[in-house]
């Protein structure tokens, strides 16, 4: 399933290689989409919603679904 989830604390490259380096971890099956611009990621993952959270938790960042 993909959700969006918006994370407004991502702003560089170190952000986006910190969040896939968890969801490596997490679900090496998990698509992602960044959109460092708005903030946001495209997750593709079969991970349920909390999951998911928690993952960016573990990062670092807090995220939203958007």
């Amino acid at each position: 399933m993909s959700t969006r989830y918006h994370v407004p604390k991502m702003s560089c490259g170190h952000c986006k290689a910190s969040i896939e380096k968890a969801f490596a971890e997490a679900d090496p099956l998990a698509e992602l989409e960044f959109d460092m611009e708005g903030r946001n990621v495209e997750v593709d993952s079969d991970m349920a919603a909390d999951a998911v959270k928690a993952t960016f938790k573990k990062a670092g960042y807090d995220a939203e679904a958007a």
